[in-house]
């Protein structure tokens, strides 16, 4: 069992930065691909952004390649999403995922095991 919570959301003006934090408690951080997803009002959950176990590999969407960046810190059971150069399309609520089995290829929900509540994050244009 793996608990991840989730902090870092917020207000923002469109171009400002966020940083997003997901602490897990339980079993082994470091044996877990971890995830960030978002959803939307209205919208589907989407794949945000992966990394491998030992933070060697990322995989984005192609939506937030060059302003987010996932990363990990495995002494610290957490992992990051760095928001850069925010848009109004970004707004939604983030949850991170740990995926047990699979690899920073795992897109789909079905595909983690464990989720956070989720953090808002708006950004107003």
């Amino acid at each position: 069992q793996v608990q991840l919570v989730e902090s870092g959301g917020g207000l923002v003006q469109a171009g400002d930065s966020l940083r997003l934090s997901c602490v897990a408690s339980g079993r082994t951080f470091s044996a877990y691909v971890m995830s960030w997803f978002r959803q939307a009002p209205g919208k589907e959950r989407e794949f945000v952004a992966a990394i491998s176990r030992n933070g060697d590999y990322t995989n984005y969407v192609d939506s937030v390649k060059g302003r987010f960046t996932i990363s990990r810190d495995n002494a610290k059971n957490t992992v990051y999403l760095q928001m850069n150069s925010l848009k109004p399309e970004d707004t939604a609520v983030y949850y991170c995922a740990a995926d047990l089995y699979g690899s920073t290829r795992s897109r789909t929900r079905g595909s983690y095991e464990y989720w956070g509540q989720g953090t808002q994050v708006t950004v107003s244009s």
